[in-house]
């Protein structure tokens, strides 16, 4: 992390970032709708894992210190759960289209807090616990269990955002032990590895347009990567990390204005009950940081 903290500058950099990561969903949901998932995910992550090892080359220590863990065994699962989080949100877009898929995602920093006590054995005080209540409510909204038009594919967002979560919380685990750029790489290379071992026996041929398309997307999930970094570089995750839900404003637009969805009232309505929750949450939590700081500081 550098020592600059410029909240303004940071906030901007998330807005930015999550944009294209927005973009890069709609390339996803694209490309998913035509080819198989595990082709489409197996080939962004080649190109991630190039990026990720051109980063750690320009680190000090280089690829070499990258690499060196003390817990390989945790850092393969977190990228593999990642690897599995990837394909399953995009077989979302794909069943539901950018905007209801990312209404209900955003409910992965509730099942963060809602974890993170059993996991990671953190303190969730009744507040936080209230928030994730509230944020449930709203995701069942989004999905109107019990009505006709429930569609259970919807079942599989949730099931992204719970495997997000979980990743969520391996990374916390493993940063106390390995630093930023040790998950990253680790995430990068052991994800590109697995995903290949599966995705070539699906290998279909593809179209010159859709090669470019492809190459539009390796591009925005590396540049959205690289921005997240810089993010939080110039600013505190605390201050930045409620700007994330601006995700969700994007994939909207995009599914919206350029691939003809529509947002009904209960996604809408839901969506909003469960991005307040969960800003409610990282807020909390953020407080709870500064306060466990003083203490120690004290």
């Amino acid at each position: 992390m550098s020592q600059r903290n410029d909240t303004r500058l940071g906030i901007i950099l998330m807005a930015i970032t999550t944009l294209v990561f927005a973009a890069q969903d709609g390339i996803s949901r694209h490309l998913a709708a035509e080819y198989n998932v595990l082709m489409v995910v197996m080939i962004r992550y080649w190109f991630f894992a190039a990026f990720v090892v051109a980063v750690a080359a320009r680190q000090s220590g280089g690829v070499r210190a990258a690499a060196a863990t003390v817990q390989p065994g945790l850092q393969t699962l977190r990228a593999l759960v990642l690897v599995g989080e990837v394909c399953v949100m995009v077989l979302a877009f794909v069943f539901l289209g950018l905007v209801e898929a990312h209404a209900i995602f955003a409910c992965y920093p509730l099942l963060v807090a809602a974890l993170s006590g059993p996991v990671l054995g953190e303190e969730v005080g009744w507040r936080r616990w209230a928030a994730i209540a509230v944020g449930f409510v709203g995701v069942l909204i989004i999905l109107r269990p019990g009505f006709a038009v429930f569609a259970p594919e919807a079942l599989v967002a949730l099931v992204s955002a719970l495997l997000f979560a979980l990743y969520a919380l391996l990374t916390r685990y493993a940063a106390r032990r390995d630093d930023a750029a040790t998950s990253f790489f680790w995430t990068g290379t052991v994800g590109a590895v697995a995903l290949t071992i599966l995705g070539v026996w699906f290998w279909e041929p593809m179209s010159p347009a859709d090669w470019g398309w492809m190459g539009l997307l390796c591009v925005t999930a590396s540049l959205a990567h690289f921005l997240l970094i810089k993010t939080y570089e110039v600013a505190e995750a605390s201050a930045v990390q409620p700007f994330a839900y601006l995700q969700l404003v994007f994939a909207s637009i995009i599914g919206v204005g350029i691939l003809s969805e529509t947002i009904e009232w209960n996604v809408a309505l839901g969506a909003a009950i469960v991005v307040g929750a969960g800003i409610f949450t990282l807020v909390r939590e953020a407080r709870a940081k500064r306060q466990a700081r003083r203490r120690a500081t004290a």
